[in-house]
């Protein structure tokens, strides 16, 4: 079930996963028995002369169906489904439409290497599996970003575009996450919000480094000065990229700043529980946003899985559920911390 709308006008960290418990296909349903309700929303907010953020969702499939044949019956299954769901979100920034072009222009690449990747992995059944997925999930993000330099480099009035990206893709009961920027991923399982994504911003920086508090009065400040973007003229980004398993009645949501910054976590968890259906919750977070002030564009995308019952009971808890892409990740935080440093260096020396 797909909807979308577009108009003008507790969180809790997840721990690292160690191990794979089960790499089994016997351990996954069909991918084609998999139910999502999906929908998403957009508004330009109350001050923005134009929308800048982007969203798709997608549904992906490989099929096969037996015509003719005489193999005898039951020895050949009659048809073959694998089905995935894909759902991304991205915040452009830049000088007048330039945002909006990169934005758009992000989502548009990543359809493209997606579709020219001749082999498709619909079914995660062995490790290898797994390190593919996230390895072409980093490539692509990489690959994108090489593009909007590029095209900001023929078309000078769009030099330094870039854009947040936050995409997630299920396959099955595997959920893969992709993200650079300060838009946001998050899953509600069991009534609880987990932020799934780190803000890569100079704000969250700080924090990791120890330098400030979330409520301090710098911090606040700094939370729009991003750290890592698609495009724009800074270094090169590495994407935080990570694996998760999936259960029944989980919510995925993906969202820009334009909603973070308006509606706390624990708002946002309330309408997800609450909400009849995903276009509901949707225009619900939409509303509260733009009641809150809408300073920002808003955009928002969800997905709720509902599984065969014979996973239902198989809960792993709300630990031990994400594997990350641990040298991207480190890498990533390197930098900040770089960063942080360089920064501290340079307001000291400035103040002498």
């Amino acid at each position: 079930m797909f909807q979308h709308s577009e108009k003008q006008g507790g969180n809790e960290s997840l721990e690292p996963l160690g191990t794979t418990s089960s790499l089994s296909a016997a351990a996954s349903p069909a991918s084609s028995q998999v139910k999502a309700d999906i929908a998403s929303s957009s508004h330009r907010g109350h001050f923005r002369e134009n929308n800048e953020d982007h969203y798709l969702a997608v549904r992906f499939s490989r099929s096969l169906e037996t015509l003719f044949t005489n193999v005898e019956d039951g020895i050949l299954e009659p048809s073959f489904n694998e089905t995935g769901y894909g759902m991304v979100v991205a915040d452009g920034m830049g000088g007048m439409a330039a945002g909006e072009i990169a934005s758009r222009m992000a989502i548009c690449k990543l359809i493209e290497f997606v579709v020219d990747t001749p082999d498709w992995i619909m079914k995660l059944k062995h490790r290898e599996d797994y390190a593919v997925t996230m390895q072409r999930m980093r490539q692509r993000f990489r690959n994108i970003d090489e593009a909007l330099r590029e095209h900001g480099e023929i078309d000078r009035s769009l030099h330094g575009m870039g854009t947040t990206l936050t995409a997630a893709v299920s396959l099955g009961t595997d959920l893969l996450i992709g993200h650079v920027g300060d838009s946001r991923a998050y899953l509600l399982r069991g009534g609880r919000l987990h932020q799934l994504t780190s803000d890569h911003t100079l704000a969250q920086a700080l924090i990791d480094a120890g330098i400030t508090n979330p409520d301090d009065a710098a911090t606040t400040a700094m939370r729009h000065v991003l750290t890592a973007a698609l495009g724009s003229t800074g270094a090169r980004s590495n994407p935080q990229v990570q694996r998760l398993t999936l259960l029944s009645e989980d919510q995925v949501l993906l969202c820009t700043d334009g909603l973070t910054e308006m509606v706390k976590d624990h708002v946002i968890a309330s309408v997800l529980k609450e909400s009849a259906s995903s276009a509901a919750a949707c225009e619900s977070l939409t509303e509260l946003a733009l009641s809150a002030g809408g300073l920002d564009n808003i955009t928002v995308a969800l997905a709720r899985y509902r599984f065969p019952e014979s996973l239902e009971s198989k809960d792993p808890g709300t630990r031990s559920l994400l594997e990350s892409d641990s040298c991207t990740n480190t890498s990533n935080e390197q930098k900040q911390r770089g960063r942080v440093r360089n920064l501290m260096e340079f307001r000291s020396g400035s103040s002498d």
